[in-house]
């Protein structure tokens, strides 16, 4: 079967690749893209562990086809952070040791910032249910939820 050529932007660059109609967007991603960031947890779009945000829908890669990409703005977790520095919720994450193996890292780490992109001051409800979708083996959630408090706090800070 011959290979679809698809054109995309990823982390606001424009990029092209060949894919079977059948791959996924994370093994595009993974593979000849080298974004390694996005992790693939269950290939079932359970974990959230790859996830991305496609035209600002936030989106398990492992379940979206890599032609679907063609015309589309990609988001991942390689461009979250501007040149040498991480972005806010990047930070509180190592501050607040919100993170501990990494699997699930990246993932969460796009739903927040989804979130809070579209909620800048969300209520601890919000934020667990918006983190529902990722799956961590690690640091029981507490940690992570009051990172994402913490930065959209500083963040609402920022703005004044």
């Amino acid at each position: 079967m011959a290979k679809l050529h698809v054109s995309t932007t990823i982390n606001g660059e424009p990029h092209e690749f060949l894919c079977d109609a059948e791959q996924s967007l994370l093994d595009v991603l993974r593979g000849p893209l080298g974004l390694t960031g996005s992790k693939e947890g269950c290939a079932s779009g359970d974990c959230g562990a790859c996830s991305v945000t496609v035209d600002g829908r936030l989106v398990c890669s492992c379940l979206v086809l890599a032609p679907e990409a063609e015309g589309k703005s990609i988001n991942t977790i390689e461009g979250m952070a501007t040149s040498d520095q991480l972005h806010p919720l990047q930070q509180k994450f190592l501050e607040m040791a919100a993170l501990q193996c990494g699997i699930c890292t990246p993932g969460v780490l796009m739903a927040a910032k989804s979130l809070l992109d579209r909620n800048p001051d969300p209520t601890e409800h919000e934020v667990r249910f918006w983190l529902a979708g990722n799956l961590c083996r690690c640091t029981g959630y507490d940690k992570i939820v009051r990172a994402v408090m913490e930065t959209a706090k500083d963040m609402r800070e920022a703005v004044r």
